[in-house]
């Protein structure tokens, strides 16, 4: 009768347990050995299958796009001076700005983009840009136009009429112009403070082929002289600097072949006009 109630007391308790913390019976192994008659399962504790590392997906990764390109081989324009500005603002790039993208800004851009570890192309995408902005500064009217390729001033008045060689100082260019109409147009540069570029109406009065200026001790070529010893004339420091050099007061031509054809239209007794 107490082995009856002991065992009846011991199945409650196995059941009591069983409710509370999720315990089993646990039959007898097939060996014929017994097992301990409970096994506890705690609260969370889970099975090893569903305890593991997940599983990794399996769906494919797409790779990141490529960077948009802004400007390659061969576009044009001010985006393109400006890109040639910053870079020589760097010392990557020497000559120019041209605002046409040449095989110089090619070889510059990708010696940036090697220097920086991105992507070698020589094109300029997003990536390469904002990186190069990022080292420069916005750079100024006269530095995009360092080399000339600026547009020309609107006439003055007084060009409008005969065979004149009107000369901006503003935009820094010169119109060779016949009975108001622009035969040719190139950039030119001016004296320093010191030795300013007179303005006013002129006229040419002597021409020199391969001019030497004495005074000076440095080549005149192509010049035509229109005020003392002032002239419009070639000059090799202006194709090579720019407006980084100034004049002794004459007006400077960096474009070689485009002095040279003026050179050969104009005529002693044409008029100069210089103004701002």
């Amino acid at each position: 009768m107490r082995e009856a109630r002991t065992g009846t007391r011991f199945a409650a308790l196995l059941a009591l347990a069983a409710a509370v913390c999720g315990c089993t019976v646990q039959p007898v192994d097939g060996d014929g050995k017994g097992r301990s008659p409970v096994h506890i399962e705690l609260p969370g504790s889970g099975s090893p299958a569903t305890t593991g590392p997940p599983e990794r997906s399996s769906a494919p990764v797409t790779p990141a796009a490529p960077a948009a390109v802004l400007w390659a081989p061969g576009a044009t324009g001010r985006d393109v001076r400006e890109l040639q500005a910053r870079l020589r603002q760097i010392a990557w790039l020497y000559d120019g700005p041209t605002g046409t993208y040449d095989e110089l800004t090619e070889q510059a851009v990708a010696g940036f983009q090697r220097k920086r570890g991105l992507p070698v192309t020589g094109r300029t995408d997003t990536v390469t840009w904002d990186r190069l902005r990022g080292m420069t500064s916005e750079p100024g009217h006269w530095e995009l136009y360092l080399m000339g390729g600026q547009p020309a001033a609107a006439p003055d008045p007084r060009c409008l009429t005969g065979r004149v060689l009107c000369v901006s100082k503003e935009s820094r260019t010169l119109r060779w112009m016949i009975d108001g109409r622009t035969v040719s147009t190139m950039a030119v540069r001016f004296g320093s403070r010191g030795t300013p570029t007179r303005e006013g109406v002129f006229s040419v009065y002597w021409k020199s082929r391969n001019h030497w200026s004495t005074l000076y001790d440095s080549a005149m070529p192509y010049a035509m002289f229109f005020s003392g010893g002032q002239a419009v004339h070639y000059s090799s420091d202006f194709a090579a600097r720019g407006y980084a050099g100034a004049s002794h007061g004459c007006v400077n031509v960096g474009d070689e072949a485009a002095v040279k054809e003026l050179y050969a239209q104009v005529r002693d007794g044409d008029k100069v006009v210089v103004y701002r």
